[in-house]
């Protein structure tokens, strides 16, 4: 159990940054309710934020988990030397292809009247890509503090410059229209000042990773890098395919849609506000991956390493019961918040349940893969996410015309579905660990029946207050019901243990 109050503690140190920064990040991404009416105004940001994830995939190929994967086994510094080297030469190679490619990108994103995200893009993608394996060495070497203070400092300096060109220079342009800042910061660039923030954001990280990328020594050694790729070029393919799986329906939707274009760029700012809401459930999953990683391949080495991943699986699951209620019960005050502005923001909240549930499956899907992981079998990782993605494309290319927002959502479900029970039958094949598999089912279906409930009711008697009130309630319940059933684990746990040892 010692293994697992270490990868709590870890969670935590590098969890909390990471959770704050994406909690800022998506409060600033929440707050497009309340800058535009109309949803139709973010879809050209909402198009060039889900294909950068993409993009990263490419520029980044594998490379910071290769850092974790061979580290304990290489020279250090020749490691981090290498595959810095590549990452600066391909980085720098693929930002002049892109730009040379903006025209045609221009036309297949539909961004026509915006082709300048697409040059501002770039930089996001260069700046975020030079900083992957500073921020690796940071976890490797556990120093949590300076990971925390680079990754918030970063959007801090990210939400300031949206505010400035959100909030302040509009009514600055207006009351002085012959000021000569006016032709540096322009009124008129309006949203576009969400993707300037992110630049300045990126590059404020960079910097402040000044004497990590400062150790960087420009040696290579070729026979090393090849491994290296051997190892990594599979994870590109999983990447790729977990992004198609992850965008692909906010990159597709107002193509596919059948209605007029006007009415499916309100549609496509509908849909990405609704996934935004799901997506509190994966700034946890991203909290704990960064802490796991590295904890997995070190983990891997002691003779108890299956039954850790199996604790560690089950409580990442209860956390995401409890993030998954957090949503369900209570939608109607999301609801509430992101329709003050405009009723328009409120439609098709249900998907949302649909969509949290299809990301816990990819949370359980990113634990059960360390079984490729350890066991170098990364091309069986790549065949799961392209069957994945295959599905995601039909589904969504079937579905959306004619289901809209429900259709993009059982997509997503389906495919998250299917690489969850897909990778743990091949992981018991080739890496068996002992998950709770009755205990983790019993907790998912427990929580979606609660949320059901909590609907149920609401369909007799709806006001916001009584929709609050119950849904706390069943939170309590559960949270009891959890606190009895795992009272031995839980009691062994950092931080919360002296507590539940205390009242139970």
């Amino acid at each position: 159990m010692s293994s697992i109050k270490q990868l709590a503690g870890q969670t935590i140190w590098y969890g909390v940054p990471t959770i704050a920064s994406r909690f800022l990040g998506y409060l600033m991404n929440m707050a497009l309710p309340f800058l535009f009416q109309q949803p139709e105004k973010t879809a050209d940001l909402t198009q060039v934020y889900a294909l950068i994830p993409f993009l990263n995939i490419l520029f980044t190929y594998g490379m910071e988990t290769a850092f974790f994967r061979f580290h304990a086994e290489k020279n250090r510094q020749q490691l981090y030397n290498t595959l810095s080297v590549s990452l600066i030469g391909s980085t720098v190679l693929l930002s002049i292809f892109l730009y040379i490619a903006t025209p045609w990108l221009t036309k297949a994103t539909g961004l026509e009247a915006h082709p300048e995200y697409l040059h501002w893009m770039i930089l996001i993608l260069l700046f975020d890509t030079l900083s992957v394996l500073p921020f690796a060495v940071l976890r490797q070497e556990n120093r949590p503090k300076k990971y925390a203070f680079v990754r918030v400092a970063g959007i801090l300096i990210n939400i300031l410059v949206v505010i400035i060109g959100l909030g302040i220079i509009p009514s600055f342009t207006k009351d002085h229209p012959d000021h000569w800042i006016n032709g540096l910061l322009p009124a008129d660039i309006g949203i576009g000042y969400y993707i300037i923030g992110n630049i300045c954001g990126a590059a404020f990280t960079w910097l402040l990773l000044y004497k990590e990328w400062k150790q960087i020594k420009f040696e290579w050694n070729g026979t090393l890098w090849k491994e290296v790729m051997q190892y990594s070029y599979p994870l590109i393919i999983v990447g790729l395919g977990g992004m198609i799986n992850d965008m692909l329906s906010r990159l597709v939707y107002q193509h596919v849609v059948d209605v007029p274009q006007e009415q499916a760029r309100h549609e496509l700012g509908i849909f990405a506000n609704l996934y935004r809401i799901a997506v509190l459930i994966t700034i946890m999953i991203q909290a704990f991956r960064m802490a796991a990683e590295p904890f997995f391949f070190k983990q891997a080495k002691e003779e108890q390493a299956q039954k850790t991943y199996a604790r560690v699986m089950k409580f990442f699951v209860l956390a995401c019961c409890f993030m998954f209620l957090g949503i369900g019960l209570y939608l109607d005050v999301l609801k509430w918040i992101i329709t003050l502005k405009s009723k328009a923001w409120g439609e098709g909240m249900n998907v949302v349940l649909l969509l949290a549930m299809g990301n816990i499956f990819l949370g359980i899907y990113y634990n059960l893969s360390i079984w490729y992981r350890l066991t170098n079998k990364n091309l069986y990782g790549a065949a799961i996410t392209i069957s994945g993605a295959v599905i995601t494309i039909a589904l969504n290319i079937v579905l959306i015309p004619k289901l809209h927002y429900w259709g993009a959502a059982i997509a997503t479900f389906t495919c998250y579905l299917f690489m969850m029970i897909v990778s743990y039958w091949l992981g018991q094949k080739y890496y068996p660990v002992p998950y709770a598999r009755k205990k983790i089912i019993a907790y998912l279906v427990l929580v979606t029946l609660i949320v059901l409930l909590h609907k149920g009711i609401l369909m007799l008697y709806a006001p916001l207050w009584f929709s609050t009130l119950t849904g706390t309630l069943f939170l309590l319940l559960f949270t009891l019901f959890v606190l009895k059933v795992e009272k031995k684990d839980l009691q062994r746990l950092p931080f919360i243990g002296k507590y539940v040892q205390a009242y139970l």
